[in-house]
């Protein structure tokens, strides 16, 4: 009866494809443990070290006490809805100076939700070649047409516009901030002036730059001064806030319309309380003294030629990728390999994701080894 899955999972593992969950014994902060070995753990969104951090979480529930249940038990347009998550939506929207706010369970819920329901019949969505998979299935689950244009190509992407614009009604120039594959940083002044140019709603997925990017830890969108000409600004939780969930930000018409069109925000039981309010609390009490740990951590990574924390190292093949992480364990790092269809085919890679307690002597090593692979993949 499973023949034809067996062959297909056996056909993975013979290309150094096959995935599987890792048994690890515990974390803290910026260790992993792994097969007896306590390791550098360098395959974390945790950027800001709150998730696993046990003086966090201690001074949390100090705050906090057991006003929270760790459970909602229901969607948010029926009883789940409570005071803190209205209270956390407040916040956000008074950060970003934007009209209204909305939860969502997680990134992917977010960016499936927005695009599915706001690209109607009619419309369309102009969206960078690399965007999030949830970004691509929440384009492939609307009724509208969507075109991919090359990995931050403004010139592309107005050609793409100047041909295409015209044939919808609504249009919608969707990016990620930060991508997380490639570190890089899209140039979302020249979307802002096609977005105006051209008519366009601009849509900004922030989920990992929210916490690490501008004065106030809100995102690339601050830094560069342009919150207020993006339209929707997307974020998660999970990352740098050491919690979970997501949000948009934008206008109440659009955020109206999400409630009432957004299938995976209305068909989700909510987020527990408990965390609702630990994403506050960390927002409130823990990013005002987190710039100064962000400007570390962002000039280590800039030593290492990333404009963000993340910093790819591209291998190009799955097997001598999944070896080289082979190496890096023994020599106390934690990396994953990142393989197809994540990346392109013949792109596998590292993907070293810096968090902020990290020093650059940690890395030394690190370096050393990914340095001496790329001098023998060159000898061949």
């Amino acid at each position: 009866m499973y023949d034809d899955y067996r062959k297909i999972l056996d056909e993975l593992k013979s290309k150094s494809h096959f995935r599987d969950l890792k048994d690890f014994q515990g974390k803290d902060e910026k260790y992993i443990y792994y097969k007896g070995e306590k390791l550098l753990n360098l395959s974390s969104n945790n950027y800001l070290n709150f998730a696993d951090n046990k003086v966090v979480t201690e001074e949390f529930l100090s705050d906090v006490g057991s006003e929270y249940s760790f459970g909602s038990a229901s969607a948010r347009l029926l009883t789940g809805t409570l005071p803190v998550y209205k209270e956390l939506e407040d916040l956000l929207s008074n950060l970003y100076s934007k009209e209204r706010t909305l939860l969502y369970n997680s990134g992917y819920h977010a960016n499936v939700g927005i695009s599915s329901a706001l690209n109607q019949k009619g419309d369309v969505i102009f969206s960078d070649k690399l965007n999030h998979a949830s970004i691509i299935d929440g384009m492939q689950l609307s009724q509208g047409k969507f075109f991919r244009f090359p990995h931050n190509d403004m010139k592309a992407l107005e050609r793409l516009l100047q041909r295409e614009r015209e044939n919808f009604k609504n249009a919608f120039i969707i990016t990620e901030s930060v991508f997380s594959m490639d570190g890089d940083i899209e140039d979302l002044k020249t979307i802002v002036e096609l977005k105006k140019k051209y008519n366009c709603i601009m849509i900004v997925d922030e989920a990992h730059a929210f916490g690490v990017f501008g004065e106030k830890g809100l995102g690339v969108c601050e830094s560069l001064g342009i919150v207020d000409d993006v339209d929707l600004i997307v974020g998660t939780f999970g990352k740098a806030v050491g919690s979970m969930g997501a949000f948009v930000t934008g206008s109440e018409v659009l955020i109206d319309f999400l409630i009432n069109k957004s299938r995976s925000f209305i068909f989700s039981t909510a987020l527990p309380p408990v965390n609702i309010a630990f994403t506050k609390w960390i927002i409130e009490n823990k990013f005002p003294k987190t710039k100064a740990k962000r400007e570390k951590m962002l000039g280590i990574a800039k030593d290492f030629g990333s404009d963000s924390h993340i910093i790819p190292v591209v291998i190009g093949g799955n097997k001598e990728t999944v070896d080289l992480c082979e190496v890096l364990f023994h020599n106390g790092y934690f990396t994953l390999p990142i393989r197809p269809p994540t990346v392109p085919e013949g792109t596998s890679r590292l993907r070293l994701s810096l968090t902020a307690d990290i020093n650059k002597d940690e890395l030394k090593v690190l370096m050393e080894k990914i340095h001496e692979s790329l001098l023998v993949k060159q000898s061949k």
